[in-house]
């Protein structure tokens, strides 16, 4: 199932829940939209400037991104001596998608037990990523903006699309949008 937009009390819930190493890499990708990925690999020497240059693994574009100095001062606070978010078992790698996805979904599915989270909801990581993006939308109110923030094709304005309005749309509305990201299409 696809990631879900997640309105911010429920999200909240999840974020308060996670490992705090986890919710922070949440707290990176609420900032900046960037994929989960692209947060675990960021290096110690990145952050310790507010404004740096990110090549997204997935698309290997680069993209400008900020750290708000709060959020900058919790990521080297416990940075390590290479990667933000180090591996558990070798400082040499970074923390795994796997495990913050682990920790994201054991969470949600507690929260979606007691009803705290609708049992609809696909809350992971991404999910952060559409709400990012919701947000900027609803700031801006500009769509092409919000291509640009997540460094989206131009040609693929439905992709971007289906991020900025995740909050308005029905899952029925989301699959006969994104039919492009379905055949491999990259974003």
């Amino acid at each position: 199932m696809r990631s879900s937009y997640v309105e911010p009390g429920p999200l909240g819930l999840v974020l308060a829940a996670l490992q705090p190493t986890n919710r922070l890499v949440f707290e990176v990708m609420l900032a900046t939209g960037l994929r989960v990925g692209d947060v675990l690999n960021l290096r110690t020497e990145q952050v310790q400037r507010q404004r740096f240059t990110v090549r997204e693994a997935k698309t290997g574009k680069t993209r400008r991104v900020y750290i708000p100095k709060d959020l900058q001062l919790r990521l080297l606070s416990q940075a390590g001596r290479l990667y933000c978010f180090e591996g558990r078992n070798d400082w040499r790698r970074p923390r795994t998608r796997q495990a913050v996805w682990k920790d994201c979904k054991r969470v949600a599915r507690f929260f979606q037990s007691s009803g705290a989270v609708p049992k609809k909801a696909s809350v992971s990581p991404h999910s952060a990523r559409k709400v990012y993006a919701v947000g900027e939308y609803r700031r801006t109110g500009d769509l092409d903006a919000v291509r640009r923030k997540l460094n989206h094709d131009p040609a693929h304005v439905a992709t971007t699309l289906v991020y900025a309005l995740s909050d308005q749309l029905t899952p029925e509305e989301l699959k006969s949008m994104a039919p492009a990201k379905r055949r491999g299409r990259k974003e």
